[in-house]
């Protein structure tokens, strides 16, 4: 039997290339999405089309609605999304998303039996949420060394992040290299339903600057 992984896919670019990437080193993938209360469901579409196009034995899209208490432009619709960069930790930062994700996740991978848990979380091209730095994970990962059976008993569950110190120009140049169909993915904070990205936000400049440094063309749909 291949080592099996749990891997978090919420439908966007950074998220399909890492399911690329466990599928490449060979793990029978288990993709999990999040129905957290997000302003669309697009992308949860989106996830769906991305883990029937590479191959994830399951997928399911578990819901925990954090809309109420978060305060986050991504889950409140009172508050906008930027569409001009700001100094700081903006607001489409939604509280302790990546750490209820990964909880979620671990305990999916104990049932599983699972060997690892990939993440798709970035530290250069992005939005600077404190949940997507290498210390963030470090920190989560000595959370499961010491939370979990499988670890205590000494066969820990690894939290992989392989995009976390590459470029978006570098994650979709190897992301095409193995076949990911990026036309598949939303990254866009305030899509349509239909999936057609503003254009504006951080997340929309962040990939579209990606498609122009990796040289390629860029298949996002766009409102204008």
């Amino acid at each position: 039997m291949r080592p099996r992984a749990v891997v978090l896919l919420s439908g966007g670019l950074d998220s399909a290339t890492t399911l690329a990437i466990a599928r490449r080193d060979d793990y029978d993938c288990h993709a999990l999405s999040l129905d957290y209360g997000q302003r669309h469901h697009a992308e949860l579409d989106a996830a769906r089309a991305v883990a029937a196009q590479l191959g994830a034995v399951e997928h399911r899209i578990m819901r925990l609605d954090m809309g109420p208490y978060t305060g986050s432009a991504l889950t409140d619709p009172g508050i906008a999304v930027p569409e001009t960069p700001a100094p700081g930790i903006p607001v489409t930062y939604v509280p302790a998303r990546n750490t209820i994700m990964l909880a979620l996740a671990l305990g999916w991978a104990e049932v599983l039996d699972a060997e690892a848990i990939h993440i798709g979380v970035n530290a250069l091209d992005y939005s600077g949420y404190p949940d997507c730095r290498p210390a963030f994970i470090d920190a989560f990962q000595n959370l499961a060394d010491v939370a979990t059976r499988r670890a205590v008993e000494g066969s820990r569950i690894e939290i992989r992040a392989p995009l976390i110190h590459l470029s978006k120009a570098q994650i979709i140049r190897l992301g095409v290299s193995l076949g990911v169909d990026y036309g598949l993915t939303v990254s866009c904070y305030q899509a349509s339903a239909s999936g057609l990205a503003c254009g504006r936000c951080d997340s929309c400049r962040l990939r579209r600057q990606g498609f122009e440094q990796a040289g390629i063309p860029d298949p996002t749909r766009y409102l204008v």
